[in-house]
């Protein structure tokens, strides 16, 4: 059987991510709670192919934006501890697949996996990230434009990150994974 999608409005074309109707969020395990934050400079394409099961996407996040409403953690996280963002200012994520999502529950919009490779610190691993379309159409200054959103998990051992601090019996300050949220609009490159 062959594959299709449905993602009315969504034609083939490049399409670029506007990272002011966008959002590139994450969490991670910080003691007993949770930390969240965002970078705030981002930005990417998307090609969207005639058969839409060969599109492309390329995205490139820029380190020293991010925010965890505490300048003193996100100095730390800037560091050569963490991310090292002097020497590679840049998180980078390139999709090589998309298929349809098997999730196993029904979802109100369609979803999809887009397989890809994700660069920190100089490392790229395969990452999956479950993606939904939820539409197309014509903002009020006649561009076309498209939503998505899209998660993630990984480990940030995986990419040579393991500072951590050690607390209390055998306990540490940090969890080993980060979940990944993206909200992202994308506008069409020739509307």
């Amino acid at each position: 059987m062959t594959e299709t999608i449905t993602a009315p409005g969504l034609a083939a074309g490049t399409w670029r991510i506007d990272p002011g109707h966008s959002e590139i969020t994450f969490s991670v395990r910080h003691m007993m709670t949770t930390v969240r934050g965002v970078f705030t400079a981002f930005g990417g394409r998307i090609d969207i192919a005639e058969d839409p099961f060969a599109s492309s996407a390329h995205a490139e996040i820029t380190i020293a934006s991010i925010d965890t409403r505490n300048a003193e953690r996100d100095e730390l996280i800037r560091s050569p501890q963490i991310l090292d963002a002097a020497a590679h200012p840049h998180i980078t994520f390139t999709a090589t697949s998309v298929s349809h999502a098997r999730t196993g529950r029904r979802a109100r919009h369609p979803r999809y996996t887009v397989d890809g490779d994700l660069t920190i610190r100089g490392m790229t691993r395969p990452v999956s990230l479950l993606t939904e379309f939820h539409g197309a159409g014509v903002d009020q200054w006649g561009g076309v434009r498209a939503g998505f959103t899209a998660s993630t998990r990984i480990l940030r051992s995986d990419y040579g990150i393991e500072f951590n601090i050690p607390l209390q019996g055998d306990r540490l300050m940090l969890g080993d994974e980060i979940e990944i949220g993206l909200q992202i609009q994308a506008v069409r490159a020739d509307s």
